[in-house]
């Protein structure tokens, strides 16, 4: 029974056990990548008002602490740290689990190790620590995978990561 080289799981592997993860696939290009951003960033959003709906709730109800006249409410900023790192977190958790958040699987990328490998959490937390950057530098990072000759962006080489493009898989 052949077993997937990423997960080394035989029968339930989500990208299915004929793909080999340290076999050469194709580097993802830019548009796959920001549309895998779209997608992952209406399940961010989503995660930052059940987030935010919870944190008020503790806050204003359960510690029952009170608004100054006029104001609205507000995280603060414990809560806005908090949102950054649950952020955060949703994408270490995805990378590590399997190399794919929601909008990757939709578009067929992965990330993995240079080697080929799943990659483990100190390169993930690097590439979710860098990521920000390359998109705050008006995009460069990212747009220097155009130029990059194995296609590579910003935080793929500091964190020794790469995304490719998984082959689409015959039912």
């Amino acid at each position: 029974m052949l077993r997937c080289l990423f997960c080394y799981n035989a029968r339930r592997c989500i990208s299915g056990p004929l793909i080999m993860h340290n076999q050469s696939y194709p580097s993802a290009g830019l548009l796959r990548r920001l549309a895998a951003m779209g997608y992952d960033s209406l399940v961010i959003m989503s995660l930052a008002m059940l987030y935010g709906g919870v944190f008020l709730a503790i806050k204003y109800w359960a510690l029952q602490t009170e608004l100054p006249a006029g104001e609205k409410a507000s995280m603060g900023t414990a809560g806005f740290v908090g949102l950054l790192l649950l952020i955060e977190m949703f994408y270490w958790y995805f990378w590590c689990k399997d190399g794919q958040t929601l909008g990757m699987r939709a578009w067929r990328l992965r990330v993995r190790g240079s080697d080929g490998g799943p990659i483990r959490l100190e390169a993930a937390v690097l590439r979710g620590l860098c990521a920000p950057l390359s998109l705050a530098l008006a995009g460069l990072g990212y747009f220097w995978c155009l130029w990059d000759k194995q296609g590579k962006t910003w935080h793929d080489r500091l964190s020794g990561t790469e995304v490719v493009v998984l082959p689409k898989i015959k039912k």
